[in-house]
């Protein structure tokens, strides 16, 4: 399926047309590293390359990349402090350190993509990337997670020219990593209920394409997840794919849509909101929202009746919460999905007529909670917030607030404003 993606003959389940994307060049294989002068030649990159990486990212591939490369481009190496964050700072920094660079190659996974791959969209400079983990479906998305002014943002970046992952690098990066990239892959049901479901209740655009990209692969991730903890190459391919899978996904949409809905936010309000939280990787915050999302939409598709009332929210909340500047910036983004009185009534008397038939629809979509948490359980990827070190407390603040930052509707908002109370529980 990848192969009639990337040559245009694969039929757009939502049109009479082919799906095509505009990154052409990924490869998926072995000893990428020694060969990354062959796979970067052809590509628009220029002969002036900034490679960068962090200390980690170094070691596990990025010395050899950058050896490779010299066999045919000026290279300099661009060296990170470890576990950089991605915020307008270290991408401000990135553009500093390249500005003599004609392109750009990241060499690592979340992180390192985003603020490379953000750093190459606001200079307009060709960027290829060579992963190190399977840690993120960002690899392959037309999207930059970037904290800005504080708030995490879901920014519109350049895709990669290049997208070069490497099984034996993969399957040797630390097993926390694997066990985050297969959570954030298992956000796929939940994201496309919510999806589903903000395009029935207020008409939100909606594809089917990017989940039929991940049809093949997702009943073989989950049932090879444990064989993710022994380096088990065949199942560290399947993981990959559906993970470049996704990023193409959101790629045909435009937007993290596809891939990053009401499990996102509430991740996303951890990383804004949980000061002095211990180290997470952004797929472990994942796979822990993942399956409160699935409890809650478990919960909501379960109701005989729903019926929503008109939200309370006011700026003067948000401020409260979020503080004047952040606040203000939340309420621009939330107040799109504002359900006043008359948007209420006009859903409410949809879902009068239509309740049962959405019930049945959002359920195919669905997958039942406890076959995620198996599915996580095996992988090695944490199901609680205990286990990435989270407060009880912190943890239900975040998920009520989270529908509070963006203008995302998602099941959050719904459990919110039902007039049956839905709780979402850890």
């Amino acid at each position: 399926m990848l192969d009639s993606l990337i040559s245009g003959t694969l039929p757009d389940p939502d049109s009479e047309g082919m799906l095509s994307v505009p990154l052409k060049t990924i490869v998926i294989g072995r000893g990428l590293g020694d060969e990354a002068d062959a796979l970067v030649k052809p590509l628009p990159l220029g002969r002036k390359l900034a490679a960068v990486m962090d200390p980690d990212t170094r070691l596990a591939l990025g010395e050899r990349v950058s050896i490779a490369l010299r066999g045919s481009s000026d290279v300099d190496k661009i060296i990170l402090p470890r576990h950089p964050h991605p915020d307008m700072d270290a991408v401000r920094s990135v553009i500093a350190r390249t500005q003599n660079a004609s392109g750009l190659v990241a060499v690592g996974s979340g992180s390192i993509n985003d603020i490379t791959k953000y750093a190459a969209h606001l200079t307009q400079k060709p960027y290829a990337v060579f992963g190190t983990a399977p840690s993120m479906n960002g690899y392959t998305s037309v999207s930059a997670a970037i904290t800005e002014d504080g708030l995490k943002k879901s920014l519109t970046a350049s895709l990669p020219v290049g997208v070069f992952l490497d099984l034996d690098v993969m399957a040797r990066a630390p097993h926390r990593l694997i066990a985050a990239g297969f959570g954030d892959s298992m956000a796929r049901p939940t994201a496309q209920t919510d999806w589903l479901m903000a395009h029935l209740l207020i008409g939100t655009p909606y594809r089917q394409a990017p989940f039929m990209l991940l049809v093949e692969d997702e009943k073989a991730l989950i049932a090879k997840a444990g064989d993710l903890r022994t380096g088990d190459l065949e199942a560290m391919e399947v993981l990959v794919r559906t993970l470049v899978m996704s990023g193409l996904g959101m790629t045909l949409c435009g937007g993290s849509y596809p891939a990053s809905q009401g499990e996102h936010l509430i991740a996303h309000y951890i990383d804004m909101r949980g000061k002095g939280l211990p180290e997470a990787h952004h797929g472990e915050h994942i796979a822990v929202t993942t399956l409160t999302m699935a409890r809650l939409q478990e919960r909501v598709l379960a109701l005989p009746e729903l019926q929503l009332a008109p939200s309370a929210d006011t700026p003067d909340r948000f401020i409260e919460i979020f503080g004047e500047t952040l606040g203000r910036s939340c309420w621009a983004a939330f107040k799109p999905k504002l359900l006043d009185h008359e948007r209420a009534t006009a859903i409410n008397t949809m879902l009068t007529e239509q309740w049962r038939s959405y019930r049945e629809r959002l359920s195919r979509v669905a997958r039942p909670a406890r076959e995620i948490a198996a599915a996580l359980r095996a992988a090695g990827a944490p199901t609680t917030p205990q286990e990435v070190a989270i407060p009880a407390a912190f943890y239900e603040e975040a998920v009520a607030n989270a529908r509070l930052i963006r203008d995302r509707f998602t099941m959050l908002d719904v459990a919110a404003a039902s007039l049956e109370t839905v709780a979402a529980g850890a």
